[in-house]
Formats: structure tokens, sequence, C-alpha cells
């Protein structure tokens, strides 16, 4: 469930592989060796012969406690200053559903859900962190039997870590682009199996930037399998290697890619293959809109639909300085994609129209072609980056992020690692506070019940 739809994710949107995530197949063994261990003390009626110094304290007497069915309170959070915008719950709750219980002498599964009291936010949720490990926002609270579900704990940590990670960032990056579309293009940095739930992760980023800021920004991805968990479609027009299809014309294959491809797919154009964003650019512009201009004046309209000319995307590697731009002796101003390169191209494009020998009637027409088309950047972009262009004023309308989506590292302020403590356990029916050193039992007034029986 997010919180811009009411409405949680079951199994048949994530697939789980439930058969061997109930084994522990996906589980560290420590918590395979303990939910054999109390498997193994309930069966032979175990009852726990050793001294709690919490319960002593509270005059509690846990002797006759049959340790191999403990009923424990288990919170799993993040740490992430100062806020973690929160994705993976549903995900989560689809584990608990489908994979508690445990496995009889004969190998048959008995399911205990049912049994479990539990509690959570809405994925697109924001949670703040002011550094302090004793005042947390838990995002998933879990009562019952530790056995019965303590083999998840892994997983659902790694569901939440990294889809919260994700939509942070991407929620950071949107902010540091001032509400410009930010692409998704992460799915060369990482297995394809993850393609679908970071997908999701970034639309939960997207939405919630959309809801804070009163915006409309749309969620690109690149592949559909980014949007399959909310209906979304990959995007794209020609890369590289589809321009040394052409022998390194890029004319020619912007040409036929918009003779071919439908109408309503953005005609943009990787304009750094000769590494002279500035000519090629201008050269793609020039025969699009000659297409454009003799079909309207044939009268074809939807076939010259097909040659307006929706962006050019600059993409120059960090290594090469573009020969449009003159060097200045510093690499971080004249190589890749840098702000003099971007005001180049844009003047250029802008006043291109100027050049051409047009009949008056079509003057308006032809600078309004050249003012339309978008200048998009990517490579090496993250949200520091993009902060020092949109600070410059820059004149970039859409910004292609990869692998800074990703990022979890606390030099860069980016984990979003989750972890979970038992706080509670159940005592002689009561439930009394009980944790490791440091770690306390925490609200979030995100917390809802939920029912299990809805995944």
């Amino acid at each position: 469930m997010s919180i811009f739809n009411g409405k949680r994710l079951s199994n048949s949107t994530f697939k789980l592989d439930i058969e061997r995530m109930r084994t522990g197949w996906y589980s560290d063994k420590y918590f395979v060796n303990i939910a054999q261990t109390l498997q193994v003390l309930a069966e032979s009626g175990y009852r726990f012969p050793g001294q709690s110094p919490v319960l002593q304290k509270l005059g509690i007497d846990p002797t006759s406690l049959l340790t191999g069915n403990i009923e424990v309170e288990m919170q799993f959070f993040t740490r992430r200053q100062p806020r973690a915008l929160i994705a993976g719950v549903d995900k989560a709750l689809s584990m608990l559903r489908h994979c508690t219980g445990f496995f009889t002498d004969d190998g048959t599964f008995v399911e205990t859900w049912d049994k479990l009291r539990v509690e959570a936010v809405q994925d697109g949720v924001m949670t703040t962190y002011n550094g302090d490990p004793r005042r947390v926002q838990p995002v998933l609270r879990v009562r019952g039997r530790y056995r019965d579900f303590a083999l998840l704990e892994t997983p659902i940590l790694g569901a939440l870590a990294r889809a919260s990670r994700i939509a942070t960032n991407v929620y950071n990056t949107l902010e540091a682009a001032r509400g410009k579309p930010v692409l998704f293009f992460p799915a060369r940095f990482d297995a394809h199996e993850v393609q679908a739930a970071d997908g999701y992760a970034y639309d939960i980023g997207v939405n919630r930037f959309n809801h804070d800021y009163q915006q409309h920004v749309s969620s690109i991805v690149s592949t559909d399998a980014q949007g399959d968990w909310w209906g979304g479609l990959g995007g794209g027009t020609v890369a590289h290697a589809a321009i040394a299809c052409f022998l390194g014309d890029t004319v020619q294959a912007m040409l036929a890619f918009a003779a071919v491809r439908p109408p309503e797919q953005p005609r943009i154009a990787l304009v750094d293959f000769s590494n002279d964003s500035v000519g090629t650019s201008l050269a793609v512009l020039r025969a699009m809109f000659e297409q454009y201009r003799t079909l309207t004046d044939a009268g074809n309209l939807a076939e010259a639909e097909k040659y307006k000319l929706y962006g050019v995307r600059l993409d120059t590697s960090s290594n090469m300085r573009d020969v449009s731009v003159p060097p200045l002796g510093d690499k971080m101003l004249d190589n890749g994609v840098n702000p003099r390169l971007c005001w180049k191209v844009r003047q250029a494009i802008d006043n291109e129209w100027q050049q051409w020998d047009l009949p008056d009637a079509w003057c308006e027409r032809a600078r309004a072609y050249c003012h339309d088309v978008k200048i998009v950047v990517s490579g090496g972009f993250n949200p520091k980056k993009i902060s020092r262009f949109e600070e410059l004023g820059v004149p970039v309308d859409i910004y292609g992020v990869g692998s800074s989506l990703m990022s979890n590292d606390d030099r860069m302020g980016t984990n979003t690692d989750f972890t979970a403590d038992v706080v509670r356990v159940k005592v002689n029916g009561s439930w009394v506070n009980l944790s490791k050193k440091g770690r306390y039992p925490n609200d979030n007034p995100d917390l809802e019940p939920v029912d299990l029986r809805e995944l």
C-alpha cells in the first residue's frame, strides 16, 4: 500500500520464491539455527532454567517459560539521517503472510501467519532520524512466536533497505533538480532480477516529491520491467550502438528512427558520438526540420509529427572535452557534460533557424520548433552535480541519472540500511520491555494494523 493509492500490493505482484524462503534459503544462517533450536526445545517441553536480570528487577519469575514458544515484539527501522522515504513494506508483509510458520517432521509446512499481530506504515511514508539510536521510527512491528518468523528477518530487511534507499535517493535527486524530470537509468548497473522492485521504488520517490511540492513530474523508466509493479513502460530513443550501426552518422540514425517508430515516442537525439555536441545537434535539427516542413507543406500532418525533434541528449564522457568547449585547463570545467557545453548547445539550437532560407510563413514556426527542443543530460549526474547546475541556471530540461540512485554510502549520506530488534517479550501473559543495550521500543504515528488475510 502506498499513501498515494491506499492499496497494498500482494504476492501476485512480487512472485516470491515461497518454498525456498520457508526453508531459510535466503536467510542468514544464524536465523536458521535459532529457529530450528527453538522448535526442538518446544517439542521437548524445555523450560527456561536461567536467570534474567531484566525480569528480576521487575519481580517476574521466568522459570516456567517455554522458551521454544517464546513470543516477541520485533521492530524494523532505518537510521538514515535526516530522513528516509520508505518503500518495500508491502513486499515485507507478503513474506510474513506466505512464509510464517514451521515444518513438521513429515515435511509439511504449517502456516501460522494468522497468529501474528502486525503493524506497518504505507510505502511513501517519510521517517526522520536525529542520530540517536534510542529514538527511531519503526516502519514495521511484528508480535508473535519468534521461531515462526525468525527466518524472515534477512529478506525483510533487504526488501526494505533497497527499496527505501532508492526511493530516498530519487526524492533527493528531484529536490536537487528542482522538479525537472529525472530519467531512471540504473538498470545497466545491477542484475536484471531487481528491475521491477527498483522501478517501483523510483515511482514511490517521484510520487512523494509530487505530493510534497504539488508538482506533476512524470515517472520515466528505461525498461518495461521497471514499470511492472505500477503499470509503467520503458522509454528511450537512440543508443550509441544504434549510431554505430549507421556508421557513425547520427543524422541518418535519427531519420530512420523517426520514420519507423510510433509518433508518440519522443525523438531525442544522442549527440556526443563524434564528440561534437553542437555540430551534431544542429545537423540533426536541420535534417529533422526539413522533413517536418516538407511533409507539413504536403498536407501530411500525421507523418510530419514523426519528425518533431523532442530533444538532444548530451552524454560526453568524463575523460573527454567536447570540441565545442574551449579548454580552460581544468577537467571539472572542460570535460564531460559541463555547464559551458549545455549553454553552447542551447544557444546554437535557439539561433539555428535564423540560418535557414525560409519563406516568411515558416519563420515563426521554425523559431518555435528550435526553441521547443529540450536539453537532456546524462553521465555521472548525482544530487551534488545537479544542484550545481541548477544554482548556475544551466539550461537543462531533463536529467538522466543512473548509479547514484542506488548509492548506499555513509560518506555520501545515502546509507539506508535497516535493522530489526526484539524490544519486548511475552512472559506469563504480559509484554515486558527487553532489548539489547542501547535499543528501546519506539512508536511511529504512521504505523497501522495490517490484516494479512488480504495479502
